[in-house]
């Protein structure tokens, strides 16, 4: 049916200079002036969508702290607010991935079930680095339990923070007593789990329900591991994802191209598996907003 983005952030105009300062005050060597490949409005960007064949991008939502700053995850995140109203411009083009604090306790689980209630929502999302817990910290258990109640899969940051936050907490091994403990939650270690990719295949090898994501590194930026892994014993284990605005979508397209990856492996790459674990989404075996 077309390609799954299962990580892209807030694309439109207004983000631009968000991005710009963020980067500009961390120091991160990063570029994000692409030629075709940048901010738009949901119009523009649907059209674009259209043009390379994706049909759905999952965008990580929740609302903005008081006391977020320009470095913070929520000033590039998009609002429920925002998901609404682009849902109505291009209906099933933009699904949300509820973002949650850990560290909210209760409270946070029962907003988190009552964004889930809504079927333009098909996961849970963690930006790891912002909240320096372990994935396998107690503050996290709750949320994955709503997971598993829902029929939800979890999204988490996995690898080096690309901003001046710590890194420890996002080692892919963290996972490994979650995915033992909620055997019916599929999580995502995104980011290839870059600088431990090895890790993060490991785990992805050992557990059913552990899948890899390839959100803000272009596929001529994979390493070697992961080019043999998507080809080979993790073939129907790893998502396609571009973290824009980190990685464009004609950006990843056109190196994924270089990669002679064959039908089969492809499709699974850009589509199959993300319908697998994103059961939400329209055209999968359950239907969006329904649960297991």
């Amino acid at each position: 049916m077309g390609t799954i983005d299962y990580w892209c952030n807030a694309f439109t105009p207004d983000r631009k200079a968000v991005w710009e300062k963020s980067i500009a005050q961390q120091g991160i060597p990063l570029k994000i002036h692409r030629e075709g490949d940048g901010f738009a409005d949901p119009k523009e960007m649907k059209a674009r969508m259209d043009e390379l064949g994706v049909e759905t991008l999952v965008i990580p939502t929740c609302p903005p702290s008081e006391h977020h700053g320009d470095t913070d995850f929520e000033s590039v995140a998009t609002t429920p607010e925002e998901l609404e109203l682009w849902n109505r411009a291009a209906p099933g083009a933009f699904a949300g991935a509820w973002s949650f604090d850990p560290g909210s306790g209760m409270a946070g689980v029962r907003e988190a079930a009552r964004h889930l209630a809504d079927p333009n929502f098909v996961a849970l999302h963690s930006h790891t680095h912002s909240f320096d817990r372990s994935f396998d910290h107690r503050d996290y258990y709750p949320f994955f339990a709503l997971a598993s109640d829902l029929g939800v899969p979890v999204i988490v940051q996995a690898g080096s923070s690309g901003g001046l936050m710590p890194s420890e907490c996002g080692r892919p091994v963290g996972i490994d007593r979650p995915a033992m403990y909620f055997p019916e939650v599929s999580f995502v270690l995104s980011h290839t789990g870059w600088p431990w990719v090895d890790e993060a295949l490991a785990m992805a090898l050992k557990h059913p329900n552990v899948f890899l994501g390839t959100a803000t590194y272009p596929p001529h930026h994979w390493s070697s591991e992961l080019c043999r892994f998507i080809t080979g014993p993790g073939r129907g284990k790893t998502v396609f994802g571009s973290g824009f605005p980190v990685v464009g979508h004609r950006q990843a397209m056109a190196r994924l191209a270089d990669l002679d990856l064959s039908a089969d492996t492809r499709g699974s790459l850009l589509e199959g598996t993300a319908r697998q674990v994103f059961s939400r989404l329209a055209g999968t075996g359950d239907s969006r907003g329904s649960h297991r």
